[in-house]
């Protein structure tokens, strides 16, 4: 809510907005209720009698009435209602500001490997997937008027969420994505050629496609470069990303004897194809080694891909000067009332 006094900008939330308009009238106000109290305390004190006497110590000690003791409500009117008409010139008004968004969003759409590669703990104390979808759901929370998908894919590829501006139901979405929904294999190809339909209608000006995997293709009808070069025809960049660390990684085992396990295997990534796919849509390939390096990624990521966004704002205002004027008047016609009926005094 917005106060404003003559050109005096007061949001009551916010920190005071002032200019010189306002604080010469409120300053002119200010003087002049000091310059009657002033006026008032001075004549108090100095006021001569209008019939002298020659001792008046009998009058001193008569006790005075009650129109005598509260005889200084009537200055304490007169100056309220003073103060009342200053701030009925300063023109306050009361405004509630409204917020005209517009915005060029960007279209994304997010891959996801849930191969059983992905179980691998070198992301510790989570394994790869894990990590992953936690930096999903910060990058989702991030973005703003963006409407943003899923795929994921293994040895084929579904969409888990298509593309939507509730992130509530996309957030819900990513936390239902583990092992065993799909067969297991890694089909890179499919999942693009899947994120690309689901952004091939779009009407956005920007189409991004983020896919995270930590293998390499060996599944699916379609390779990834034929993929990419689908995705650069129609505009959409594609930003690749490798997940795991270099040489072995432990990957749990559930042995039927002995139960959970660990076992070493070495990680495969095919980096060489995630390079020139990212190339081929002017996107680019990240190699995340940690849950830090990917929490780092897809915050630059994120830099690269913001949404412009237009705000104009706009305030209504309601005159309050009448309520402040009619106030003043009020008390000033009860001082008038009280100076010429109770608080009566003769010469």
């Amino acid at each position: 809510m917005n106060l404003e006094f003559a050109g005096l900008s007061l949001n009551l939330f916010d920190v005071i907005d002032t200019n010189i308009p306002a604080v010469v009238i409120f300053g002119m106000g200010l003087a002049i209720v000091i310059l009657m109290l002033i006026y008032y305390l001075r004549r108090m004190r100095f006021k001569s009698a209008t019939i002298k006497y020659s001792d008046i110590r009998i009058v001193k000690r008569a006790a005075r009435s009650g129109r005598q003791r509260f005889r200084f409500v009537l200055i304490v009117l007169r100056v309220l209602a003073l103060a009342l008409f200053v701030v009925a010139f300063a023109r306050p008004r009361s405004g509630t500001e409204y917020r005209e968004v517009t915005s060029e969003g960007v279209d994304i759409m997010l891959g996801l490997d849930v191969s059983s590669s992905m179980q691998a703990e070198d992301f510790k104390p989570h394994n790869r997937l894990y990590v992953a979808k936690e930096e999903i759901k910060k990058f989702i929370n991030r973005r703003v008027n963006d409407r943003i998908g899923l795929v994921v894919f293994a040895r084929y590829s579904y969409t888990q969420c298509p593309l939507t501006t509730d992130y509530g139901v996309l957030l819900n979405f990513v936390d239902q994505v583990n092992f065993g929904l799909v067969e297991d294999g890694t089909a890179i190809g499919m999942a693009i050629a899947n994120a690309v339909n689901r952004l091939r209608e779009s009407d956005s000006k920007s189409k991004i496609i983020v896919l995270l995997t930590d293998g390499d293709n060996n599944a699916g009808e379609i390779d990834p470069i034929t993929a990419a070069n689908l995705a650069g025809a129609m505009n959409i960049k594609i930003y690749t990303i490798g997940a795991g660390k270099p040489g072995n990684a432990m990957y749990p085992y559930q042995d039927p004897i002995f139960g959970k396990r660990y076992v070493y295997q070495p990680t495969r990534i095919d980096e060489k194809t995630l390079k020139e796919i990212a190339q081929r849509t002017d996107g680019k390939y990240f190699r995340a080694r940690s849950g830090e390096e990917l929490e780092e990624i897809y915050g630059i990521i994120d830099a690269l891909e913001k949404t412009e966004v237009k705000v104009a704002a706009h305030i209504q205002y309601k005159e309050l000067f009448h309520y402040f004027a009619y106030a003043g008047l009020i008390l000033l016609i009860i001082e008038i009332l009280l100076a010429n009926t109770y608080f009566r005094k003769l010469p």
